[in-house]
C-alpha cells in the first residue's frame, strides 16, 4: 500500500479571481464562513466593503481592479488555507503565486492577519494612480518571448517551462500581443488592470516601505517557499521590508519554485484558493504527470452551487487528511538546506532570472 504523501498548499494570485468565487463554500461550510467573515471584517476596518458585492457575484471592470481583486484573493486564499489548518492538516510546505505569497506567509505565522490586511491596504493605496496596464499569458518560454520585451514590457511570471506572463503598460503590452499573435504564439489576457510584476510599479511599490518596516515579522511556523526567490524563505528574507515591498514590481518565478519543491519528494499539491489554475499547471509538471506527486483543488475550477463547492472541498480535504504532519520551518540559517545542494545546483543551471528594468533573461548566477 502506498504511504500517504505530505501535503503542500498552493495559493493563487492576480488573474485567478472570478465572480462568485468561494460563495458556494461560504454558504455550505460554517468553518470557512467564520474565517471569511473574520478577514472581511479586517478589510472593513480599512474602508474596503467587499462582502455584498462578493456574495452577489458582481461583475464589471472594477472586479479585476486592485481594490476588489487583491483583497478578495488574499481573503479567499487565507480563509481556505486557514480552514484546512483548522481541520488538523499540517502541510509540509506553503507556496503562493503573487498576492498568494502574502496569504501563505500569513498562514505560516510571518505576519498577523490584521497586519497583513493593513499592509495589503497600504500597497493598494500606493499603487493607485500607476499607469493602466495588464498581463498577457503566452504559451512560450522566457527566451522565446525576450525579443518582444522592452524596458517596460517584461516577463512578469514564469509559471512553467513554456508558460509565461508578460506584464507592462497597456500600449506596450498591446503592441507585444499583436506581434506575438502575428508570429503564431498563443496568447490570452490575464484578468488584471495593472501592470503587476513590471518595473513600472517600482516607485509606487517602494512607498510601502515605511509601514512594512514597522510591522512585526516572525519566524515561519510552517515551511514557506517563495516564488520571488525560488526556494525556502529564510527568516532574513522575511525580515527585509524590501523583499515584500517590491513584490508587485518583481517577476513571479512560480515554475522554478515548484521545481525545487518537487525535486526531492512526491507530495499532494492542493490549491487553496479560487479556481484551479495552479492545479492545472501542477498537473503538467513531470513529477505529477508521471504519477508520483498529485494535484487537487480545494475549490472547483468555476464557482458552483453550495453543495458542489462543499463536495469539492471535502474530497480534496480527505486526500490531505491522511498526509503526515509537515515539519516546522527550519531555522533561518538552515532553510536553504531543505533542498539538497546537488538538486539546487542542477536546477539553478537552467533557471533564468530577469534583469530589473528589462525583459531580457540573464544567467542565474549573474548579478
Amino acid at each position: 500500500m502506498t504511504a500517504p504523501q505530505p501535503a503542500v498548499l498552493l495559493f493563487p494570485g492576480q488573474g485567478a479571481q472570478q465572480p462568485g468565487m468561494g460563495v458556494g463554500l461560504y454558504h455550505a461550510h460554517p468553518g470557512f464562513r467564520t474565517r471569511m467573515d473574520e478577514v472581511l471584517e479586517l478589510w472593513h476596518a480599512h474602508g474596503f466593503d467587499l462582502r455584498a458585492d462578493w456574495l452577489a457575484a458582481r461583475t464589471g471592470p472594477e472586479a479585476d481592479g486592485p481594490r476588489t481583486a487583491q483583497p478578495l484573493l488574499f481573503s479567499l486564499d487565507w480563509a481556505v488555507g486557514r480552514t484546512v489548518l483548522d481541520a488538523g492538516v499540517r502541510p509540509a510546505a506553503l507556496l503562493g503565486h503573487s498576492v498568494g505569497e502574502v496569504a501563505a506567509a500569513t498562514l505560516a505565522g510571518v505576519f498577523d492577519p490584521a497586519d497583513s490586511v493593513a499592509l495589503m491596504a497600504d500597497r493598494i493605496a500606493q499603487l493607485d494612480g500607476t499607469p493602466p496596464g495588464g498581463m498577457l499569458a503566452v504559451r512560450a518560454g522566457p527566451d522565446e518571448v525576450a525579443p518582444y520585451t522592452t524596458d517596460e514590457v517584461v516577463v512578469g511570471a514564469v509559471n512553467a517551462p513554456r508558460q509565461v506572463l508578460l506584464a507592462g503598460p497597456e500600449d506596450g503590452l498591446r503592441t507585444a500581443e499583436e506581434k506575438l499573435r502575428a508570429d503564431g504564439f498563443t496568447c490570452r489576457r490575464a484578468r488584471a488592470l495593472n501592470p503587476f510584476h513590471s518595473p513600472v510599479l517600482t516607485s509606487a511599490a517602494l512607498r510601502a516601505l515605511p509601514l512594512l518596516a514597522s510591522v512585526p515579522v516572525r519566524r515561519p511556523r510552517l515551511a514557506l517557499y517563495s516564488a520571488y526567490e525560488p526556494g525556502p524563505l529564510t527568516y532574513e528574507q522575511a525580515r527585509d521590508p524590501r523583499f515584500w515591498a517590491l513584490q508587485p514590481a518583481r517577476p513571479v518565478l512560480f515554475g522554478p519554485a515548484l521545481d525545487l519543491l518537487l525535486a526531492e519528494r512526491d507530495v499532494v499539491l492542493a490549491e487553496a484558493g479560487p479556481g484551479q489554475g495552479l492545479t492545472a499547471l501542477a498537473r503538467r509538471h513531470p513529477r505529477v504527470a508521471k504519477g508520483g506527486a498529485r494535484a487537487v483543488g480545494l475549490l472547483p475550477a468555476r464557482p458552483g452551487a453550495p453543495d458542489a463547492e462543499r463536495a469539492t472541498f471535502d474530497r480534496a480535504l480527505a486526500e490531505l487528511a491522511s498526509a503526515p504532519a509537515g515539519p516546522a520551518a527550519a531555522p533561518a540559517a538552515d532553510a536553504a538546506a531543505q533542498v539538497s545542494r546537488p538538486v539546487r545546483a542542477g536546477l539553478q543551471t537552467g533557471l533564468t532570472r530577469l534583469r530589473p528594468g528589462t525583459g531580457a533573461p540573464v544567467p542565474a548566477d549573474s548579478e
